[in-house]
């Protein structure tokens, strides 16, 4: 679905600006799950997603992503492979060093023109590997 990956694309134009303000894209009722993180948690609706994201963003200085591979599945999801950067507020480290080359990926379910439900994963390999798919 070329519509799809069109509209997780126009997503990406914001985030790797570290642009997150832009809710457009989400459906009210969104069910955003970080995945593979500690504690791994469910959220749902935008005030929700918003909630948590801005969280964890508040850990860091400069947290942007940038998509390396968007891959259109069979059944109309899209997968994004991601890089991201960023600066520790408590650390100092640099996202991109401490991660050592492994990015995250993005899980993004789509209906009618919005998107019904995002899973963030921290590690790509868990994403492909929930999938079945190989990197």
């Amino acid at each position: 679905m070329p519509e799809n990956l069109e509209l997780v694309r126009a997503i990406y134009a914001d985030w790797e600006r570290g642009d997150w303000s832009a809710s457009w894209w989400a459906h009210p009722d969104i069910e955003y799950v970080m995945v593979d993180e500690p504690g791994a948690t469910t959220h749902r609706g935008r005030a929700a997603m918003g909630h948590a994201w801005g969280t964890f963003l508040s850990a860091w200085e400069e947290y942007r992503i940038e998509p390396e591979e968007f891959r259109v599945l069979e059944d109309g999801r899209v997968l994004v492979l991601v890089k991201a950067y960023g600066r520790g507020k408590a650390s100092g480290v640099e996202l991109s060093e401490s991660t050592r080359g492994r990015g995250g990926a993005n899980l993004f379910e789509i209906r009618d023109d919005v998107v019904i439900r995002l899973d963030a994963y921290f590690n790509s390999d868990d994403a492909l590997a929930d999938l079945g798919l190989e990197g």
